[in-house]
């Protein structure tokens, strides 16, 4: 990855510019001026923005003299939530971000972090941190008039757990667990994404048979996911029928898991350096035939959604969020295959086997629900035939080669939500600053701006169809 050091006085220039060469923002983030600085980054207080580019990903380092530096807002709107953050974390002022409202703070004035709404007959429907059903705490206030939703501010971070901080200090293996504990629905994007970003700070590049496994455990957890977040769909317009059969069929997925794995939820597959786990052909090869029954239910399953009129009915036209919004809010994964972006990093993941991959392409992608929602369903057939394939034969312990060692080391993953990103900076041997930057946290203005003009009784659909992570903002 490119690092290229930079002042406070160049860095409004010098993003405008990676983005003038081709490049898409990821992420931004403040470091702190505690411990030993990573080689070749400047020392002390000081903010980082990625890029990905044509020739790979660009990190611009930034010092703050005086803890203020320009905001970017107006060249990558994606930024908003990562310059909030960075803030509240750091104390860090981005000059023409205003208002610069709280995201991790909480405070108890309603004005200061909430978006003013006037007008004849507006008003506020205020719903959680604390909900009906098992779900984690996130506030949604809603600005209506009568059942039109005008604007939607979203408040979460409620359970903020500070795992990037305390990471620092950490051996580079040690500091995965932090990034796998992030999200346990994400658990193996998140852990691979940081063993790539750590792998490359010690010059090592996974063997075939090593990313053959990784690829076998992200597709395995996008699988259930996919089922899982089908299945909410259904709930959310009170199809029963749907909701019990996906939500049966990630049941069996689960069960797949802890067959192959040990664990349901595939915690502790991932390790930094290579891997002991291994699958036996016998076991493969059963796996492998109860996902071609998986798959046979799941497309009858599928079909029955399909033909259903008065589900139909309920998606088409609900929570619609454009190209043009999409790409400017940085939204990745299905969401943004629905809005009609084709971007999947799986196109380009050289650590991994993806060999020929193409995105999903849907023939009339509107980036309403039924969009989103087609955009897993089609997706779920290509997770089927990759797992059949990469299962033949079992998996075998593997290890990695000896490559170039970079300075700073970054890990793009696509995980079931879009694009997860895991920046690593390094100082003898541990971590100086752990940055995860995960596909949910990309997405949820995206979700807020899709609400708007929507009647407030499909708020609930329109998050399902989304379906993004609570935890991965509290990590």
């Amino acid at each position: 990855m490119r690092m290229e050091p930079v002042t406070a006085a160049q860095w409004h220039a010098r993003c405008a510019d990676s983005l003038a060469q081709g490049g898409r923002f990821l992420a931004l983030y403040g470091v702190g001026g505690g411990g030993a600085a990573p080689a070749g980054l400047p020392a002390g207080p000081g903010v980082r923005a990625l890029f990905a580019g044509p020739d790979g990903p660009r990190l611009l380092a930034s010092p703050l003299a005086d803890g203020t530096i320009p905001s970017i807002l107006d060249l990558a709107p994606a930024a908003q939530w990562d310059e909030r953050e960075a803030h509240d974390a750091y104390g860090i002022s981005f000059e023409g971000h205003a208002p610069l409202r709280p995201l991790l703070e909480h405070p108890a004035d309603l004005a200061s972090w909430t978006v003013p709404v006037h007008g004849h007959d507006s008003h506020q429907v205020a719903v959680g941190p604390i909900h009906a059903g098992v779900i984690e705490s996130g506030h949604f206030r809603f600005h209506v008039v009568g059942e039109r939703i005008l604007h939607l501010d979203l408040r979460l971070f409620y359970k903020h757990r500070g795992l990037e901080r305390a990471a620092e200090g950490r051996e580079l293996a040690a500091g995965l667990a932090y990034a796998q504990r992030a999200c346990g629905a994400c658990a193996v994007a998140n852990s691979v994404a940081y063993a790539h970003a750590a792998e490359s700070l010690l010059g090592l590049w996974p063997e075939p048979g090593l990313a053959r496994a990784r690829t076998v455990l992200l597709e395995l957890e996008r699988l259930y996911n996919h089922l899982n977040d089908i299945g909410a769909v259904c709930a959310g317009v009170g199809f029963a029928p749907g909701s019990m059969a996906f939500a049966s069929l990630k049941e069996r997925v689960h069960r797949i898991n802890r067959s192959l794995t040990g664990h349901r939820f595939l915690f502790d597959t991932i390790a930094v350096g290579g891997s002991t786990w291994r699958v036996s052909p016998e076991a493969a090869a059963e796996a492998r035939r109860e996902l071609r029954a998986i798959d046979a239910e799941a497309r009858k399953a599928w079909h029955e959604m399909l033909f259903n009129a008065s589900v139909q009915d309920r998606f088409v036209e609900v929570g619609v969020l454009g190209p043009e919004d999409a790409r400017r809010y940085g939204i990745v994964g299905p969401a943004a295959r629905a809005a009609g972006l084709a971007v999947d990093v799986r196109t380009d993941s050289p650590r991994l086997v993806y060999p020929g991959f193409a995105p999903v392409q849907l023939r009339a992608p509107l980036g309403d629900v039924a969009s989103r929602v087609n955009a897993r369903a089609l997706e779920v057939p290509v997770t089927f035939a990759i797992l059949d394939e990469l299962l033949d034969g079992g998996i075998e312990p593997a290890g990695m080669e000896a490559v170039q060692a970079e300075t700073v080391g970054a890990g793009i993953v696509e995980s079931p939500r879009g694009e997860t990103v895991c920046v690593l900076e390094a100082a003898e041997g541990r971590v100086a600053r752990l940055h995860l930057r995960t596909a949910s946290f990309a997405n949820w203005p995206g979700l807020a701006r899709a609400a708007a003009g929507n009647i407030l009784p499909d708020f609930p659909l329109i998050n399902k169809s989304f379906e993004l992570c609570y935890s991965c903002c509290d990590r």
